[in-house]
């Protein structure tokens, strides 16, 4: 007969969490240091190192070799290895323990952050992924890219100057645009702006900010400020954030005579014999999927009534320009109306 000895127990939960710490800590895990390494060419660390110096650099920051090896997510070795040589090429300099970048250094990291930021805006024009996977999908990429190929792509998406999140595009020669605006959390009250960037750091703010479905692009105007919470109001929904989330979000203050739409809904809340006007899209649509709304008829002004039920929910037909066109939830969701 087995007895439960809860001591034994104990010792093996305490042996299983020393372990799992060991394998999948932040940065320096068993787990995350096989599967970069695994993968990893000095190519790619150096690049890393520099784009994590020009990052830093850019917010008046100075790293240290410890800073650099603490960060990034390869072996120690690698690392101090891989900085030796962009000491030896001069894309830095190494003065005690800092680090910094030189000029061809700085150059060559305004390359890497091209390559990224235009390839966060093609996949947020030109595909379906999800904005929460866009970074590290173009993390993967920008090491891939050619300056060629960036200039290619870069003239097959228009030449643009920001990416999704709003962050500048560096041009082929250096050049970068300013991002022009007031963070959320220094508006007053009454105030009508669109969003223009969203910092994608720290991490875990830009996706509570993303759970929150706020957008580029997105008109807000200010409903409430305290010193814990402020109330925005933006595409027919109303956002409460701490002053840190919105701290982030920087928008670009509009004229006072802007009409804010008031009274905004989805369409996915539409009801039987219920009509409706066609507001706009929401910002949460992008590139080629916003541009089949708008081919389909969901245009500003347009009438929109419930042409057909599914017994089953999802999808239902709307009627617009004489046409019944088929929708599923989250994409009625997504358009923006004002009821009759």
């Amino acid at each position: 007969m087995h007895t439960y000895n809860p001591t034994i127990a104990l010792a093996v939960f305490f042996a299983l969490s020393i372990l799992a710490y060991l394998l999948f800590r932040p940065n320096k895990g068993w787990f995350w240091l096989i599967r970069n390494n695994s993968v990893s060419n000095d190519k790619i660390v150096v690049e890393d190192v520099l784009k994590l110096l020009y990052h830093n650099e850019n917010a008046d920051k100075h790293l240290n070799i410890n800073d650099i090896i603490r960060t990034l997510k390869y072996n120690d070795k690698i690392i101090l290895e891989c900085i030796n040589k962009m000491s030896d090429h001069e894309l830095i300099s190494i003065q005690g323990d800092s680090v910094k970048l030189t000029k061809s250094g700085s150059d060559y990291a305004l390359r890497i952050v091209r390559a990224h930021r235009l390839w966060e805006k093609f996949l947020a024009e030109k595909t379906g992924f999800k904005e929460s996977e866009w970074h590290e999908r173009a993390e993967r990429m920008e090491h891939e890219l050619t300056k060629v190929d960036a200039d290619i792509l870069s003239s097959q998406l228009g030449n643009p100057q920001f990416d999704p999140h709003g962050d500048p595009i560096p041009t082929n020669t250096g050049k970068i645009a300013k991002i022009k605006g007031i963070p959320v959390s220094e508006l007053p009250i009454g105030t009508i702006g669109r969003i223009v960037h969203i910092k994608d750091k720290p991490e875990i703010i830009y996706k509570q900010i993303l759970a929150e479905n706020i957008h580029i692009g997105s008109v807000i105007r200010i409903m409430e400020k305290t010193p814990a919470r402020i109330e925005f109001h933006s595409e027919g929904e109303a956002f409460v954030l701490a002053p840190i989330m919105a701290g982030n979000i920087t928008v670009s203050v509009l004229e006072k005579d802007v009409v804010f739409e008031e009274n905004l809904a989805r369409l996915s809340i539409l009801k039987e014999n219920e009509t409706a006007k066609i507001i706009g899209i929401s910002k949460e649509i992008r590139g080629d999927s916003r541009r089949r709304l708008l081919d389909l008829g969901f245009v500003k002004g347009a009438e929109v009534k419930i042409d057909l039920l599914n017994p089953l929910g999802d999808p239902k037909a709307f009627l617009i320009k004489g046409t019944s066109i088929a929708l599923r939830q989250n994409q009625a969701s997504k358009i923006l109306i004002q009821k009759d």
